[in-house]
């Protein structure tokens, strides 16, 4: 299942879309992969890229996947 990374922000001040910002990734424990802003009708307005949780690093074949262990250590596993 494909998970959705666009978020959208809006302010009237670039302060106000800043702690809209910021506010957003600390309630979702997420950061911002990328952004772009620009002004509108007098408010500053963000299109910004999360960074996707589902992103699966695996080998050439697809057969061995990269995973975190429970100690924190990068452990390679296979179907």
């Amino acid at each position: 299942m494909n998970k959705q990374n666009l978020v959208y922000f809006e302010n009237p001040s670039m302060r106000g879309l800043y702690d809209s910002m910021e506010g957003w990734q600390l309630a979702n424990n997420k950061r911002l992969l990328s952004i772009s802003v620009q002004q509108d009708r007098g408010n500053y307005c963000c299109i910004a890229l999360t960074n996707p949780t589902e992103v699966v690093l695996t080998s050439p074949d697809g057969h061995h996947h990269a995973a975190v262990n429970r100690f924190g250590q990068l452990a390679v596993t296979s179907d």
